[in-house]
């Protein structure tokens, strides 16, 4: 039985409409500027799961047989409106993520480029033929939708995730169930009204808030082709090995321990701009954030000072402040969790140059005083074998480790279980070239410190970054979101007479 919706609820998205759902279950989404409770978001069941899943699996059928022109043009309508309400959905990310406005803005703007690209989605879907491949046979496939498909996301993008999936999803003719974190929820639900203003037909897009029990529902459930995931590394592992066990097409981007090889020859002032950014922007809580700087040679000597004086005149503010340069952690746990690292990394032997658990939310603007602030964090002399080195802290912590040669600065990188992004900052080409054909990570920039791919290259790292075997969004989200069929066709006029005994080649 649906339960009552308050007005302070952040509700289901079922079959085109807002809903209570069956589950009594809810969870506090707070503002993290100020940590006060703002909403609360439903928690759904394995029953409103079964809803969403039933309202996408009979809106499949029509959904997916309509031209992929048409489908292409619902998307096109669904971009002018993200267009339209951008610093909408903007608010909406800084207020229950704590990111500064002005990121915000920059994550619905790399959701947008996706939504272009699945805007093309009739060339995207476009097959191979080959006529005569034996005598009168002529050979082609096609590429056909899923069925039902479910998104699973994170806190850090609350649009830019789910856009990776849904637009590309949907446009090739699959209908889709999205279970966002609910840390962040309000966005979804959003997204949602602005695909039915834009005609995509009730039970296309369809939300489920909630927690393990949502997620698993999911990933039980027999009508679910396949799930996309993005999130931490163990999450990750066991949404690929629960997926698959029960049959589905899985794609899952787990953690990540981002370096930034700085080389001798580099130029200074763009390393620690770099590292300013891609080390603090988002408050360090992106997969793509740079957590480690590897400092080659005698560069250190340079880099630490400049770097050390940048990070200590950061402008951690409330985000809604268009000068903030950083904004608080996501959560009061979040918060604790990282000040647990920093606590490791002094017990361990590296040198904390800065300690972000000194800041005072008080500084960050009025109301702030009970949010979840945390500093900028740097340690230097930080070794391979110390907690904060290892493991991923999701947090605007930088660790500096000191190494001699461009050699061992490759082997130590590649000896991390994560692969997921890297940088290396140099003049030298050679150098650019040999790290990046050696270096076992997915995603590599040359003296670009956040090497995100635009919407056409598609997202994914290496090693224990990915379980799954293709990239988000991109041709290999096409590929993720569709099933090849291969059709070999012979007319009765150029049959032979008589039975064939033997596999059929070309003759």
């Amino acid at each position: 039985m649906s339960q009552t919706l308050s007005s302070a609820d952040v509700a289901h998205f079922i079959g085109g409409a807002a809903t209570a759902g069956a589950s009594t279950r809810r969870q506090p989404v707070y503002n993290p500027a100020t940590g006060e409770v703002a909403r609360q978001v439903l928690l759904g069941s394995h029953a409103d799961v079964d809803a969403a899943v039933a309202a996408a699996r009979a809106a499949f059928p029509a959904w997916s047989e309509l031209p992929p022109i048409r489908r292409g043009r619902v998307m096109f309508k669904f971009l002018e409106l993200v267009n339209q309400h951008k610093d909408t959905l903007a608010r909406m990310i800084t207020l229950e993520h704590g990111k500064v406005f002005t990121d915000a803005q920059g994550e619905v703007s790399r959701g947008i480029d996706i939504i272009e690209f699945a805007c093309g989605i009739p060339q995207l879907l476009k097959g191979d033929y080959t006529e005569q491949v034996s005598t009168g046979i002529d050979n082609w496939t096609m590429r056909q939708p899923l069925g039902v498909v479910a998104g699973i996301t994170p806190f850090n993008f609350p649009v830019m995730v789910p856009m990776w999936m849904f637009p590309v999803a949907i446009a090739a003719g699959n209908t889709f169930v999205l279970k966002p974190s609910p840390t962040d929820p309000s966005a979804s639900l959003f997204m949602g009204e602005l695909l039915k203003q834009a005609g995509l037909p009730d039970g296309v897009y369809n939300v489920v808030q909630g927690d393990k029990e949502a997620v698993d529902a999911l990933l039980e459930h027999p009508d679910v082709k396949a799930v996309s995931f993005v999130g931490s590394t163990p999450i990750a592992n066991y949404i690929y090995e629960t997926g698959a066990h029960h049959g589905k097409r899985v794609q899952a981007l787990g953690g990540a321990k981002n370096h930034m090889v700085v080389m001798p020859d580099a130029d200074i002032d763009q390393v620690v701009d770099a590292l300013i950014g891609a080390g603090y922007g988002s408050a360090g809580e992106r997969c793509m954030a740079i957590s480690v700087a590897v400092l080659v040679g005698d560069v250190a000597d340079k880099v630490i000072p400049k770097l050390l004086e940048r990070a200590k005149s950061l402008k951690v503010l409330d985000g809604m402040n268009l000068a903030a340069e950083m904004g608080p952690i996501v959560t009061g746990a979040a918060h604790a969790r990282i000040s647990g690292y920093i606590d490791a990394g002094v017990k361990e032997g590296a040198q904390l140059l800065l300690d972000g658990r000194d800041f005072d939310g008080k500084a960050a603007g009025p109301g702030c005083d009970k949010g979840f602030w945390l500093g900028g964090t740097l340690f230097d002399h930080v070794t391979p074998d110390m907690k904060i080195y290892k493991e991923e802290i999701f947090g605007p912590v930088l660790s500096c480790v000191r190494v001699p040669d461009f050699a061992q600065a490759v082997q130590l990188i590649n000896d991390h279980e994560f692969g997921n992004g890297v940088s290396c900052f140099t003049r030298d080409g050679n150098v650019a070239r040999e790290f990046s054909r050696r270096i076992q990570v997915g995603m590599v920039g040359i003296n670009v410190p956040i090497p995100v791919p635009m919407a056409w290259h598609g997202f994914g790292g290496w090693k224990r970054s990915l379980f799954g075997d293709m990239h988000a969004y991109g041709e290999e989200g096409v590929r993720f979101y569709t099933k090849q069929k291969s059709v070999m066709q012979r007319w009765p006029e150029s049959i032979g007479k008589g039975a064939e005994f033997v596999m059929p080649t070309a003759k």
